[in-house]
């Protein structure tokens, strides 16, 4: 018999929109636009999960990380993945110091609150392997020992559609411990020109360095919030009927679709659609989760754990097309 969450009431949601519009309200002071992107940062946060984000160079990627690192107080590194990064470069190694004849533990950069691995795509596979137990199980191993992270720790991974020359595709394993794919576009027109005036204002410099919107104890109670958010079981079952579907699609979608598809979601993409659409909830000012909850994050929690097949690649089908065709073929409760 599973243990029965804790009851909300409206002053647990209050305050826990407080530290989220705070968090939001920094985010927007530095970034123009990319209200998807805070969403689904926002989301990963609160729901103690990883986002990765595909889109094109200079987009605000690492700016959005920043902030989001910045306004709760809490420690932000930045790695840059290339080829010949080591698992050591990010997990950390033991030094040998002369002075005191001993090894000492060097933590690596992976021991922060936000992490940003820009455009892991560009490291080996060995490397992208080192960050499996670090994403999973919150701790690294050196030498034996073990190290726990920081809490609350978000791993935001950058990849660019576009170049791959020179790059190794995330396997399947990596990409399923990402709770959420994010893709991100150009801004419109007047938001690069809102971009342009803050330049021109120096929002950007580094002396204009925003204060701590909230701290990290904040955070961590919102997370304890959002986990406690209510999800009838219903709308658990419709989330499971979703990631059902992509394992068995020649039942449930036309047969054209269904055979674009040739593995489905595993049990982490209902997971992650349990505890994002409580987290999303949240966001929205509610202590329970509604169906559109879960439908607005079919296309984030499910596009990078579908893999197509040839045809669709031919055909230069997306898995977002899929996607659309699972929700459709799925009935809201």
């Amino acid at each position: 018999m599973t243990a029965a969450r804790p009851q909300l009431d409206r002053s647990d949601v209050d305050g826990a929109l407080r530290t989220v519009d705070a968090v939001a309200g920094a985010f927007s002071a530095k970034v123009v636009g990319q209200l998807h992107l805070r969403e689904s940062m926002l989301v990963s946060l609160l729901a103690g999960g990883h986002l990765l984000i595909e889109s094109l160079p200079g987009l605000a990627k690492t700016t959005a990380a920043r902030v989001v690192a910045e306004s709760i107080r809490g420690e932000f590194r930045r790695i840059q993945c290339t080829p010949d990064l080591l698992p050591s470069d990010i997990v950390g190694t033991q030094i040998y110091e002369s002075a005191t004849n001993r090894f000492v533990t060097q933590l690596g950069p992976v021991h922060a609150n936000v992490v940003l691995l820009d455009e892991i795509n560009r490291s080996s596979a060995k490397t992208q392997s080192a960050m499996l137990e670090a994403m999973e199980e919150r701790q690294t191993t050196i030498a034996g020992t073990e190290y726990p992270l920081p809490d609350p720790f978000l791993v935001i991974a950058t990849q660019n559609p576009v170049d791959q020359e020179g790059t190794y595709p995330l396997s399947e394993a990596q990409t399923d411990r990402f709770m959420l794919k994010e893709i991100v576009g150009y801004p419109t027109a007047d938001e690069e020109v809102e971009v342009i005036s803050r330049m021109d204002a120096g929002l950007y410099e580094r002396r204009h360095r925003m204060p701590p919107a909230v701290d990290l104890d904040d955070v961590l109670q919102v997370q304890h919030v959002a986990a406690a958010v209510h999800m009838d079981r219903a709308l658990i079952q419709y989330a499971s009927r979703l990631v059902e579907v992509t394992r068995v699609p020649e039942e449930h979608l036309p047969s054209g679709m269904a055979r674009l598809v040739e593995y489905g979601a595993s049990p982490r993409a209902t997971i992650a659609f349990c505890r994002t659409a409580r987290a999303l909830a949240l966001l929205r000012g509610r202590a329970h989760v509604m169906p559109e909850d879960v439908a607005d994050l079919a296309h984030r929690v499910l596009r990078h754990r579908l893999i197509l097949g040839f045809e669709a690649a031919s055909q230069r089908i997306t898995p977002d097309v899929v996607v659309d065709a699972v929700v459709g073929a799925v009935r809201v409760p």
